[in-house]
């Protein structure tokens, strides 16, 4: 049997234990997903020292967005349609009757 122990934090180091790891490899973590969701919070348009205006921006403009995309998925069906719905009524017309 494989002693797996050796992996784990000594029990006595509460600090480490408390962590999940050795501190600075800890801390060097939260740094990087730190940087990472602040990138991507950038990206979608939060300023940090105004948080919740930017919120609300960012609410407002997800709204806009929600309908002008239902407004574009309607064009992008009735495209669709005019294409799909022929070909499968053909489909069902020249198709052989199966056995009953």
């Amino acid at each position: 049997m494989r002693d797996d122990t050796r992996n784990l934090p000594a029990s006595g180091d509460g600090l480490t234990r408390f962590l999940g790891g050795s501190p600075l490899a800890v801390l060097f973590r939260l740094v990087l997903m730190s940087v990472l969701v602040g990138v991507v919070l950038a990206a979608v348009g939060l300023d940090p020292w105004n948080i919740l205006v930017s919120i609300r921006i960012l609410f407002e403009r997800l709204w806009d967005l929600g309908f002008d995309t239902i407004a574009g998925l309607w064009r992008y069906f009735l495209l669709g349609a005019v294409i799909v719905i022929p070909i499968w009524l053909l489909s069902r017309v020249f198709s052989s009757p199966r056995g009953r």
